[in-house]
């Protein structure tokens, strides 16, 4: 395993010296990090191509190929995200509040940087550019934990963003790769008990990586990611706003945390919902490569709808709700009324983005104030959770707690603040 006591303490070191950058040098040292992923980014595709190429061998799914794939355009929205990291305002020194008392003490709390970030995450080679810049516009240095699968194209996009920041004069010290050994996770292990040298721990990945990190850490943790997401069609709904909606909730990315897992719709709308939904997805057979476009897993009532459809329908078990299926698989339930379908939600949810499509404003305020998810969405797809969508420039995850941040994660969610006090010789009496 790598030495992490050594990579920690320089992490730490130039943490202490990222926070006394201005937004400037950092902003410039952004978009030269920006500038050298483009001029490295044949080598980065090659890291990635023989990424996909070892996982598709040992058997990974088509949907979880895709989330770990980079593509030339994969790579210009890397680069647009670092453009737009770079324009964003820099939260550290802010000042959230300020005022004095009556003994003359003035008293500012000021945005700071939390430290020392590990993120530990799976798949997915873009999140080691936008871990690394959110990290470093918030002057937090970041430990990088990525997937074995991935490890390649981290290992390329790494050498990339030291390459920047050492030809733009900037803190190169403070991105590191923690790079797995096989199957061993004994430096995620170490990562979770660094108390005192690990400030925050972020996991992003599938329920089984969230549940290890938050269940074992020793170190504060602020849980993302596992997305069960449902959509609720109301009896006034707009019929195909709400097909349009869970058609692209579940088929446009769906490895995505934020795609569609469960779809509940109104008895009184089942009978012409769920044909017209099945008709939607049969378009996608070529892409998914199931019969139908997708696999439906039925309550009774729900299957009895689609009967005759042509649709590809399973009868559910108990553990198709609340069950988060990154692949084009989609559970689906008849309810009896708004109530129903609330309750259900927040038994089975994740916390991380729930939609409703309703043509009733009661409804809708109904619906929003007594789900409880990070994300609460009326007449528009939960495929918006997203940092970029949300013009945060990029995220560090979907936070699904309630302390601190929730929902998608930008700069000032990297953030802690410190009360700033200033007298003339005043004592407590």
């Amino acid at each position: 395993m790598t030495n992490l006591d050594d990579i920690c303490a320089s992490l730490r070191a130039a943490s202490t010296r990222l926070a006394l950058q201005s937004a400037e040098e950092k902003n410039r040292a952004l978009l030269a990090v920006r500038d050298s992923i483009d001029s490295q980014r044949d080598s980065i595709l090659q890291a990635n191509a023989r990424d996909v190429e070892r996982a598709r061998s040992g058997g990974m799914s088509e949907p979880l190929i895709a989330r770990l794939a980079l593509s030339g355009k994969g790579i210009d929205e890397i680069l647009a995200a670092l453009s737009a990291l770079a324009e964003q305002t820099d939260p550290i020194g802010q000042v959230v509040a300020g005022w004095s008392v009556p003994n003359g003490l003035g008293i500012r709390q000021v945005r700071v940087p939390l430290g020392v970030a590990a993120v530990i995450y799976e798949s997915r080679p873009n999140v080691t550019v936008d871990a690394f810049a959110l990290a470093y516009k918030s002057a937090n240095a970041v430990l990088l934990r990525g997937s074995s699968s991935a490890l390649e194209s981290n290992r390329a996009l790494v050498a990339a963003i030291k390459a920047g920041l050492a030809a733009s004069g900037g803190e190169a010290d403070a991105v590191e790769l923690s790079e797995p050994d096989g199957a061993s996770h004994a430096d995620v292990d170490w990562i979770l008990a660094a108390r005192g040298k690990i400030d925050i721990a972020l996991p992003r990945g599938g329920a089984s990586l969230i549940r290890r990190v938050v269940e074992t850490a020793r170190v504060p943790v602020i849980e993302t990611g596992a997305g069960v997401c449902h959509l609720y069609v109301d009896p006034t709904a707009d019929l195909g706003m709400a097909v349009r909606i869970a058609d692209n909730a579940r088929v446009q990315k769906p490895a995505a945390c934020n795609s569609l897992d469960c779809v509940l719709v109104h008895r009184d709308r089942a009978a012409e919902f769920f044909p017209a939904l099945a008709a939607s997805l049969s378009r996608h057979e070529a892409k998914t490569g199931k019969p139908g476009g997708v696999e439906f897993r039925c309550d009774a009532r729900s299957l009895a709808a689609l009967a005759g459809s042509g649709a590809n329908a399973v009868a559910a078990t108990e553990e198709d709700w609340g069950f988060e299926f990154l692949d084009y698989v989609l559970a689906c339930r008849v309810v009896d009324s708004l109530d129903e379908a609330i309750d259900f939600i927040n038994a089975h949810g994740t916390r991380h983005s729930e939609t409703i499509v309703t043509e009733s404003r009661a409804a809708a305020r109904s619906f929003q104030a007594r789900v409880d998810a990070a994300c609460v969405y009326v007449n528009a797809s939960p495929r918006f959770t997203d940092g970029g969508q949300f013009g945060l420039g990029a995220e560090i995850g979907i936070s699904t707690q309630k302390l601190h941040a929730r929902g998608p994660m930008g700069l000032t969610a990297l953030t802690t603040t410190k009360y700033l006090v200033e007298g003339e010789g005043q004592v407590r009496p």
